[in-house]
């Protein structure tokens, strides 16, 4: 299923995630990138990574980036599932501790998931862990390195790694609302447009590039994403000779809104690399450079399905829009309809647009009354921020008699539901998968 990020953000549709994405982030922070070379030996990659974190620490920076295969990198596709360990493993559990202690958040970025549906493949897993050693984020590699390198070989990260199927929402950290990825995502320039659309102020690339197309793109590639999303790209890196098998090329760096190369690791070996992220340059990028508002919308989109959590809330799916249940749980029968693509106005909606919007908004009423055996409803958009809406939406809520003390009550409530009164209590996400599972049949019916 397609939703706009804007519609999931507001909905509250990712458990963990949407609670952190409004929050506004210091100016400055400082940050630290790893270059590592991983071996087989497990136990010599995290004395090397642990090294490299406390003198991070030491330069004060505020979050610790890793590269993938930060674990080991093993010298056979058999090797490497035998080594591989579920996320709450005695591995993972080391840098759970280390942040804890160090008071430091890590990008961990791109581990072997032990997985319970296959004895030989794995995950390449891409956790963020916050300074009480929790996890924030979890991502799963989507874009798999299957390629033939001209003048090299031929590479089938697929025949030992299962493809994750979601996108992750942005999470607030110390250092601005961060988008994870992990290596091969870097060519897919949609990613780092959407994750601009959904919120980003950072974006991170952990990577093990092969020499020969680190050479060749590396780079062009993290400077591009930064230019193509105006936010600070940070990108750790594998170095150097693992096995007879395997090198890597190295290069770890930091580039900022700007295109700018601020930090990186040139020797080919592990190091470090700290700089200092500043979000009012980059605001001012964005302001000069407005980039986001001069996208012709009318004329193309970029849609994406960031998490099966959506289509256990979904009620009916047109063309341009979307019914979902509301959040809310002191508004009884409340359920919206939003526009695919996100805008803030009615206007920004073509005519097409707006005849689904309403085509839409007329069949859920329409189920919804019947389902409840009401015979009127309020049906409300407040068009624009000063009205209280940072998106374009619908309510739709069947009414009785007597509901609300006072008829025009209920626009208050909307009000300050659109508002998002701090104190206000969300409903569970398997409360709202119920009722969505039962509205669900109205329209299948």
């Amino acid at each position: 299923m397609l939703l706009a990020a804007v519609s999931m953000i507001r909905f509250g549709l990712i458990k963990f995630q949407s609670s952190r994405i409004f929050y506004s982030s210091m100016s400055r922070s400082t940050v630290a990138i790893c270059q590592t070379l991983s071996t087989e030996d497990k136990q010599h990659n995290w004395k090397q990574c642990e090294n490299l974190i406390r003198l991070a620490k030491i330069k004060n920076a505020k979050m610790i980036f890793l590269p993938e295969c930060f674990d080991y990198v093993a010298t056979s596709k058999s090797k490497s599932i035998e080594l591989a360990e579920k996320e709450n493993g005695v591995y993972i559990d080391q840098y759970r501790m280390l942040a804890r202690e160090l008071k430091v958040w890590l990008s961990l970025g791109g581990f072997h998931e032990k997985s319970d549906d296959s004895d030989v493949r794995v995950y390449n897993t891409h956790l963020i862990i916050d300074d009480h050693g929790n996890t924030v984020t979890k991502y799963r590699k989507v874009h798999l390195f299957d390629v033939d390198i001209p003048g090299d070989k031929s590479i089938r990260e697929s025949s030992y790694t299962i493809a994750g199927n979601n996108l992750q929402l942005p999470v607030q950290t110390p250092i601005g609302r961060l988008f994870v990825s992990t290596c091969y995502d870097i060519r897919f320039p949609e990613l780092s447009c959407l994750a601009r659309q959904f919120g980003a102020e950072v974006l991170c690339y952990p990577s093990a590039f092969t020499v020969s197309t680190g050479m060749a793109h590396w780079e062009v590639l993290v400077r591009s994403r930064a230019i193509d999303s105006q936010c600070y790209v940070i990108a750790a890196a594998q170095c150097g000779k693992h096995n007879d098998r395997r090198s890597s090329y190295g290069h770890a760096m930091v580039v900022d809104p700007w295109g700018t190369v601020l930090a990186q690791c040139s020797t080919n070996a592990p190091s470090l690399a700290v700089c200092d992220l500043d979000l009012d340059f980059e605001n001012s990028v964005r302001k000069q450079f407005p980039t986001q508002n001069n996208r012709r919308t009318d004329l193309y989109q970029l849609l994406s399905r960031i998490s099966t959590a959506y289509q256990n809330i979904l009620l009916q799916r047109k063309e341009f829009q979307a019914a979902v249940c509301s959040t809310d749980q002191n508004i009884a029968m409340h359920t919206l309809v939003s526009p695919l693509r996100p805008v803030q106005k009615l206007f920004q909606l073509n005519s097409y647009e707006i005849a689904d919007l309403f085509n839409c908004v007329q069949l859920v009423e329409s189920k919804l009354a019947n389902f409840y055996k009401t015979s009127s409803s309020t049906i409300c958009i407040q068009d624009g921020p000063e009205a209280g809406q940072t998106h374009l939406h619908v309510h739709i809520l069947p009414r009785r008699r007597g509901d609300f003390q006072h008829n025009d009550e209920i626009y208050s409530v909307l009000d300050r539901h659109d508002k998002e009164v701090a104190e206000k209590s969300w409903r569970s996400l398997d409360e709202m998968s119920r009722e969505s599972a039962t509205y669900r049949e109205l329209f299948n019916g």
